[in-house]
């Protein structure tokens, strides 16, 4: 890897994007060509990726991102995170607003060019026991 640490590029994409709530960091942060995969989506492009963080950021009010666990393999050019978002549904996942809890964990396996900028995120959370949660279901084993 070139002359940057790779768990402190993407603490600082946390840090700077989801903990600061400012999408249009992600200008300074990740590659013009940039993808992230959640859920089987692809979403390509920076300025796509800026309009989807944007949206998700505006249905959970009192938002807040707690990265629980961070590292990278050993060429450096991947680094995962096992995080956690909490607030308040506010219109989350097509549901209506109603102010209920929302907490919510996943991964990301995130690839970090040679350059320092972020080129893909690899995404997986827990969405539909959120989405079970919200919408009153309950769970049958």
């Amino acid at each position: 890897m070139a002359n940057h640490d790779p768990v402190a590029t993407v603490e600082n994409f946390w840090r700077q994007v989801w903990q600061s709530k400012n999408p249009d960091a992600i200008d300074d942060l990740v590659a013009d060509d940039f993808g992230v995969t959640s859920g089987g989506v692809e979403i390509r492009s920076r300025e796509k990726f800026k309009s989807w963080v944007a949206a998700f950021l505006s249905k959970i009010d009192d938002f807040e991102f707690e990265v629980l666990e961070i590292f990278q393999n050993m060429s450096g050019d991947r680094v995962v995170t096992r995080w956690r978002v909490t607030g308040k549904n506010n219109g989350f996942m097509g549901l209506p607003a109603c102010g209920s809890p929302i907490d919510m964990t996943g991964t990301a396996v995130i690839h970090v060019r040679e350059d320092g900028l972020l080129q893909h995120n690899w995404v997986e959370r827990n969405a539909l026991e959120v989405h079970r949660s919200l919408a009153g279901i309950q769970h049958v084993a």
